[in-house]
């Protein structure tokens, strides 16, 4: 069996590690050159595109940002999964927005911004607290303004002016006053069988995922519950086929939607080694139409991303049940270059694995791991 992967960067490397003991060959494409290769040596295979749509017996992408009239193209196959509209909301905030609202789903206090002259009254709606989000193209903290008070308005309106807020509009969104980030990665296949993984709370540094844990501390069903029933709620109404992750603000007993993933996800790395099935072989067995693997906790983990660096001690793989998953990307500043799942009998001992981590990091690149352990080793 083989899957074709738009997009070659780490999750459709991941993929293709994880299909691998199922006797599943997985491409990638490469989407800027539309370019068929291998997700772990990037070279390409010689296959043209039109020729691994057709070998191929799913399709499916690892971000949502594929040019769409590739999206297109591959959804004649009737092979791609997720389906198109799924891709296409996980892209686009508008998308989600109205998506989140027609299902009566909790989300952030909003507005869609298409016109400057939407900025006056804003506070009125909003309060003085609100953060701007692209509605296309953004992500790990990129294409994201903050307010702060009403003040800083004049600066923003002189920003905004000079974009094109017809053709990529922004969601102002009320800042919350949250408890805590947390996220829940789950499959749907084409029965409609749905398999949930357990939440994942979530540390993020200047608007990238630095730390995820899982399960969450001070984890109670009730909580689990309600997460997986949105998630069953929007993967029904997208008619989702695939894994799909839901990111989401904790208040009190709350639980509201920050955005969703058509994909597999950072906060999914730790069911590498921390559950029966990752999340790579779920969506895997998923887009394949194969039964959808076990969602069991192997123990309490904590996935450590590599951000901007590579200069740390490899022997850090030494300490019980840490494990190393590097990328082989050139170094840049904010770009994720691998990450480490640490999986521990309980919290307070993964938070003593993890102040043992720092001794291996430049920790300059690691800015909420030692608060992190720290917390959970007094849990």
């Amino acid at each position: 069996m083989r899957v074709l992967v738009y997009g070659a960067g780490q999750l459709a490397q991941m993929m293709y590690l994880a299909a691998a003991p199922l006797g599943v060959i997985v491409s990638a494409v490469d989407v800027a050159t539309e370019t068929v290769v291998n997700p772990v040596s990037k070279k390409p295979t010689g296959v043209s595109l039109r020729n691994a749509i057709q070998n191929s017996n799913a399709i499916t992408v690892e971000f949502e940002h594929v040019p769409e009239h590739l999206l297109l193209d591959a959804d004649k196959s009737g092979k791609l999964f997720p389906n198109v509209a799924s891709i296409l909301t996980g892209a686009d905030r508008v998308r989600e927005k109205a998506l989140l609202i027609k299902n009566d789903i909790p989300n952030c206090d909003h507005v869609i911004i298409n016109h400057i002259d939407q900025l006056d009254g804003l506070v009125a709606k909003l309060g003085e607290k609100v953060i701007f989000k692209a509605s296309r193209d953004g992500y790990d903290g990129y294409g994201q303004w903050r307010m702060s008070s009403k003040a800083d308005l004049v600066g923003l309106r002189e920003k905004f002016s000079l974009l094109d807020l017809e053709k990529v509009p922004l969601i102002a969104e009320r800042m919350m006053q949250f408890d805590r980030e947390i996220s829940l990665v789950g499959a749907r296949n084409k029965e409609g069988e749905i398999a949930c993984f357990s939440l994942a709370e979530n540390l993020h540094h200047e608007g990238q995922l630095h730390v995820s844990v899982a399960p969450i501390t001070n984890h109670n069903d009730a909580l689990q519950k309600k997460a997986n029933e949105i998630f069953e709620k929007l993967a029904s109404a997208l008619d989702y086929v695939g894994v799909l992750a839901v990111e989401l603000f904790q208040c009190g007993d709350e639980l509201y939607v920050n955005e969703i993933a058509p994909r597999v996800h950072n906060s999914g790395h730790w069911t590498q080694q921390g559950c029966s099935t990752s999340q790579f072989e779920q969506h895997i067995r998923a887009v394949l139409g194969l039964p959808l693997g076990s969602t069991e906790l192997i123990g309490v983990s904590a996935m450590v991303n590599i951000i901007g660096c590579s200069s740390f001690s490899r022997d850090l793989i030494g300490i019980h049940n840490a494990h190393l998953h590097w990328y082989g990307k050139e170094v840049r500043v904010k770009r994720k270059m691998g990450h480490i799942n640490v999986v521990a009998k309980s919290h307070a001992s993964l938070g003593e694995k993890l102040i043992h981590l720092t001794e291996f990091l430049p920790l300059e690149h690691f800015p909420k791991l030692v608060g992190e352990a720290s917390r959970l080793e007094k849990s």
